[in-house]
């Protein structure tokens, strides 16, 4: 279990620490060009890059919605729910950590947003909090039909984590604008806590809305499209 619960909190370390790194360091500076395209390919890239280096340890998740829509769909024990969470959510507040002492090593750094998600004058484009739960809710359920599909023999053997990660980068290319893209308690809880523009207050919604659509997601799964 310690192995598993470190293979956890590693990949959901560099989760944050590539994803949020891309939008924090990067996406301002505008001879990289990488824009919301190139976080959103930051964040796929993260997933599959530690899918293939720990996913055999530990599942893969890096991600609290995942492992709650898993354990739904019957792929994992609700025993061992908990301390995945747990693992998930150290492992991403510590990347956050990571790349704020990085960050701040800029002689004019301010924090501000800090990659983290919101809604209403939190949102990138001002979309309300009825828009950002919806589209927070749908896209953590089509990931988790991405995950369980991709990963049920539907895949070739070791080809999931790349429709898995290029799953989480078209999540990213749609709901960018939107709420700065969750799909993931960890990675919101980690960026809010390093935020300076009241990101912490609104990240109750991006704990709800993404494991309310892994539970969507996983029922779908189990009842509609998984063989028998």
């Amino acid at each position: 279990m310690m192995k598993r619960l470190s293979a956890e909190a590693f990949g959901t370390f560099w989760l944050v620490f590539g994803g949020c790194g891309s939008a924090v360091l990067a996406a301002g500076i505008p001879e990289l060009g990488i824009g919301y395209a190139g976080v959103a390919l930051a964040f796929g890239l993260t997933v599959l890059t530690m899918a293939y280096a720990v996913g055999h340890i530990s599942g893969g998740h890096f991600n609290p919605a995942v492992s709650l829509g898993l354990a739904i769909a019957g792929r994992f024990q609700f025993k061992d729910l908990l301390p995945y969470w747990v693992a998930q959510i150290i492992g991403g507040a510590l990347g956050a950590a990571v790349l704020f002492l990085i960050a701040s090593g800029k002689v004019d750094f301010v924090a501000g947003g800090f990659a983290s998600n919101g809604y209403d004058a939190l949102s990138p484009h001002g979309y309300g909090m009825v828009s950002v739960l919806l589209i927070e809710v749908v896209l953590t359920a089509f990931f988790l039909l991405i995950i369980l599909g991709s990963t049920h023999g539907n895949a070739p053997v070791g080809f999931a984590p790349i429709a898995i990660g290029l799953g989480l980068t078209l999540i990213h290319l749609i709901s960018i604008p939107v709420s700065n893209t969750s799909v993931n308690p960890a990675r919101s809880i980690a960026a809010a806590l390093f935020a300076q523009n009241g990101a912490l207050g609104q990240v109750w919604l991006f704990i709800v809305a993404p494991l309310v659509g892994a539970a969507i997601g996983a029922v779908i799964w189990k009842t509609l499209l998984a063989r028998d």
